[in-house]
């Protein structure tokens, strides 16, 4: 697999992060060249806690441009900064924004259609991205490990603005998340339109790991949470990842 290119991000404040683009496997044709015919992008953002170059967020987006979609993920201007404590959510939010716009501009693949979404916290800010601009255009939000509320503290929901993202929205939740649980998204879920997609990991943790050291079955797990993104990405445009 061909290593990401980098895409500097310019911020409204004046600093500077960096996105990393893995383009689409699938989408370079016998000369190296990338064809015009392109499925879909998807923006990941990285957690709270490790950034886009952590062995989860490289995972992930290496075997999704395997499967033929163009991933791109970046560092929150605190990740980038090495900072360890995350900015407030209008920070967070800003620089998810100036990175949809970079991607739209600089990535071929952006231009239709364009997916969202994260890892926890960087799902969570995806969200209120969305929720808070019904104008923003993006055809849906994948959300990996969604922090319903902090551990151990349920009645912390973070769910009152889920009603005003009004679209398509993948949760792809581990049976055993201290951040939420699955039985305690569904009420919630059940209540938004339109309806989002809950994929369940049984016996899987907020990362989605499951007991036991079986690598094997760990791998097993990633690779169908993989595929169920690229083939809920599909269903919702009609066009199928290479």
């Amino acid at each position: 697999m061909p290593s990401p290119s980098e895409l500097p991000v310019h911020l409204v404040s004046g600093a500077v992060t960096t996105a990393l683009i893995y383009e689409a496997v699938g989408h370079r044709g016998q000369s190296g060249a990338v064809s015009d015919a392109r499925p879909a992008t998807l923006i990941l953002a990285h957690g709270a806690g490790a950034g886009q170059r952590s062995a989860f967020m490289v995972d992930f987006a290496s075997a999704l441009a395997a499967l033929g979609v163009d991933v791109v993920t970046f560092n929150f201007l605190y990740t980038e900064q090495r900072r360890r404590i995350p900015d407030r959510a209008p920070v967070l939010e800003a620089c998810y924004l100036a990175v949809i716009d970079a991607v739209r501009k600089h990535v071929a693949g952006a231009t239709s259609p364009l997916f969202i979404g994260g890892k926890s916290m960087g799902g969570r800010i995806a969200t209120q991205v969305a929720a808070g601009n019904r104008q923003l255009e993006v055809d849906g939000i994948v959300l990996l490990g969604y922090p319903l509320h902090p551990p151990g503290k349920p009645d912390q929901l973070r769910d009152k603005h889920l009603p005003l993202v009004a679209r398509p929205m993948l949760f792809v939740q581990g049976s055993r998340d201290a951040f939420g649980t699955p039985v305690e998204l569904e009420p919630i879920l059940n209540t938004l339109t339109p309806r989002p997609v809950l994929h369940v990991i049984p016996g899987g943790d907020h990362s989605f790991k499951i007991p036991g050291r079986d690598s094997d079955a760990q791998n097993e797990v990633y690779a169908s949470i993989q595929s169920q993104i690229v083939r809920w990405m599909g269903a919702i445009t009609g066009l199928s990842p290479v």
